[in-house]
């Protein structure tokens, strides 16, 4: 009987089935307008999710994440583009693979240094990047690469839920159902004695860097693909990095749900004001806004706050549990 869900786990699939079922049939419902909408909330829902995975669990506040984002973009445009003219299908994994191997390269050294000091190197390492693409040729330089339009809007909601989908399967499945989260999570709060039990916080901080830099590529090689132009500030720019980090903390640092409900919340929020004002300015205000609101009150987020909400609850029902055992017979 152990082995059965409990009715919490009972919820939380109901739950899961439902938004899953919302979501297939959502393409078919809404036209191409408000479906390129949905579009955008499931890649910033998944990229946020993507970066908790090192910033949340692990601890490392990684101020680079864009960095990951635009390889998979570049490499995408690039091998789509003369004289290679690979499918679209074919560049995801090399994309795939140019990024990890970039993320070992890069995390190996950085990885060893903790605090501000990792964040102003992932940060660092984002705008070489910036600079090396805007100063090459093979990839247009600042004036950026074309890639061949596909016009349907429909593959490519699906690619953006089926890599989102899977960027929170995967946070769950590694972070908050396996050995390797419990020592991931042993690391961000105490590494030294993280160390001393034995984990090989090196190799596991790797793991967690390379895992959260692949599923972002992933993201900007759709994106790539879908928006059919890119160039170094609209893939590698500082403020997709920020966004992702504004969105996490709105949902919930290091929680499973919190990241992704952050992610669709400030992306509609971008949307609306676009739609109302036409200033991005102003959307840049809000973030501003957002992080010191969410500091002051909302330390642990949205999620932090349905928690907090829960165990109140929970508490009240324990009072009158035992004020009713203190009335009673022994």
């Amino acid at each position: 009987m152990a082995l059965l869900p409990t009715n919490r786990q009972w919820r939380g699939l109901v739950l899961f089935a439902i938004i899953i079922v919302v979501l297939g049939v959502l393409p078919w419902t809404v036209n191409n307008y408000w479906l390129r909408i949905a579009t955008g909330a499931l890649m910033w829902a998944g990229l946020a999710c993507s970066w908790n995975m090192l910033g949340g669990y692990a601890g490392y506040i990684n101020f680079g994440q864009s960095a990951f984002f635009g390889l998979g973009a570049y490499v995408t445009a690039f091998l789509m583009d003369d004289p290679f003219g690979l499918p679209f299908s074919a560049t995801i994994p090399a994309g795939m693979v140019v990024t990890a191997l970039c993320a070992v390269i890069i995390g190996a050294p950085t990885l060893r240094l903790r605090g501000a000091y990792f964040a102003i190197a992932t940060w660092a390492f984002a705008e070489v990047l910036i600079q090396f693409a805007s100063a090459v040729d093979f990839t247009g330089g600042i004036g950026g690469i074309g890639l061949p339009p596909y016009l349907n809007e429909r593959f490519f909601y699906f690619a953006m839920f089926g890599t989102a989908a899977l960027t929170y399967f995967l946070t769950w499945a590694l972070f908050e159902r396996s050995r390797f989260g419990l020592k991931v999570k042993a690391l961000r709060d105490h590494e030294p004695a993280a160390e001393a039990m034995g984990i090989n916080t090196a190799m596991v901080k790797l793991q967690t860097f390379v895992l959260s830099a692949v599923t972002a590529s992933v993201f900007g090689a759709i994106f790539a693909y879908w928006v059919t132009f890119i160039n170094p500030k609209s893939v590698f720019g500082g403020d997709i990095t920020d966004q992702m980090v504004v969105m996490v903390l709105l949902g919930g640092l290091g929680t499973l749900w919190g990241p992704a409900i952050g992610g669709v919340v400030l992306f509609v929020v971008n949307r609306l004001i676009w739609m109302y004002w036409g200033d991005t300015a102003f959307y840049i205000a809000i973030l501003g806004t957002a992080i010191v609101l969410v500091v002051l009150f909302l330390p642990n987020g949205i999620a932090g706050l349905f928690a907090r909400r829960k165990n109140d609850a929970l508490d009240k029902v324990l009072d009158k549990l035992a004020g009713s055992g203190e009335g009673g017979h022994p």
